[in-house]
């Protein structure tokens, strides 16, 4: 279900893949020990944190901007047929329901002009590209790919499948721009470097008629690390360089009025960070 936000002459809706327990606390984060989470599950379960599997759940979304100029796609989720060793529900997924909630929300394929991805990781850059006729081609036929360039040279050079799949094709086909981590589209949708997570990546933000938006990424995964900002992601690139972003994040926007999209918290997915006491909260909704 496509939720709709409006940021003065700018709309912005989720586009969901699926919101289900995936990992366990200790899988995301070493310090998420039974005993470590046991202050937090009552407000973490059960839409965070499933009481039956003791997973964190974590949707995988996409957000559909609409400005007056152009159609915008901010990461792609994970994509089908996509050969994915973690986790194992990612791998060769048949379930096209990512595609036809962009379809819902009004959007062909082939509208989109740009394609922005907070990072290149599996779950953000999956549909950028779909198998035809024994290739991978842009999902988007119409649109530019805007990849950060540290983050794409660093997933060239590492030369993992992910990049085989969902990148080189998008290069090939002449629809990709290698930007800066600081690029500028026009004056309402721009990006901020936000390294750790990995090497490259970026926030982007949303500006209209003085309303602020701003999709974090992987910078945030999951709503303990509200309340726990030291714990850093066991994938992060830099769990040094990750811990100081996020603080620097939620300091930044925390008590504002800029609506946060996050990529992994429950449904809404959408909200304000607010002060609680010495640490931070959540505020879902717009």
């Amino acid at each position: 279900m496509a939720i709709l936000q409006q940021l003065g002459d700018i709309t912005v809706q989720r586009i969901i893949e699926h919101e289900v327990p995936v990992y366990l606390p200790t899988d995301m984060f070493d310090e998420a020990t039974p005993e470590a989470l046991e202050p937090y599950r009552s407000w973490l379960e059960p839409k965070a944190l499933c009481p039956t599997s003791g997973c964190l759940v974590m949707p995988v979304v996409s957000y559909l901007v609409k400005t007056k100029h152009h159609c915008i796609l901010i990461d792609t989720c994970c994509g089908c047929d996509k050969s994915y060793a973690d986790p194992p529900s990612w791998h060769q997924r048949r379930n096209k329901l990512w595609l036809t909630n962009l379809e819902t929300a009004g959007t062909h394929p082939n509208e989109i002009d740009f394609v922005f991805c907070t990072h290149l990781h599996s779950d953000h850059c999956g549909w950028n590209t779909i198998f035809v006729d024994g290739r991978w081609i842009p999902t988007f036929p119409n649109a530019k790919y805007i990849f950060a360039r540290d983050e794409y040279q660093a997933m060239e050079d590492e030369g993992h499948q992910i990049f085989i799949d969902n990148l080189l094709p998008i290069m090939e086909a002449k629809q990709a721009i290698l930007v800066d981590l600081d690029y500028a589209l026009d004056d309402q949708v721009w990006l901020e470097p936000t390294i750790g997570h990995s090497i490259g990546h970026v926030a982007i933000h949303l500006k209209s008629g003085g309303a602020r938006a701003v999709m974090c990424g992987d910078l945030i995964h999951s709503p303990v690390q509200l309340a726990e900002p030291d714990w850093s992601c066991n994938s992060d690139y830099d769990l040094a360089m990750s811990t100081k972003t996020r603080k620097d994040f939620l300091n930044t926007h925390c008590d504002t009025d800029t609506l946060i999209l996050t990529s992994h918290f429950p449904s809404p997915s959408v909200g304000h960070i607010i002060s609680n006491g010495d640490i931070y909260d959540f505020k879902y909704g717009s």
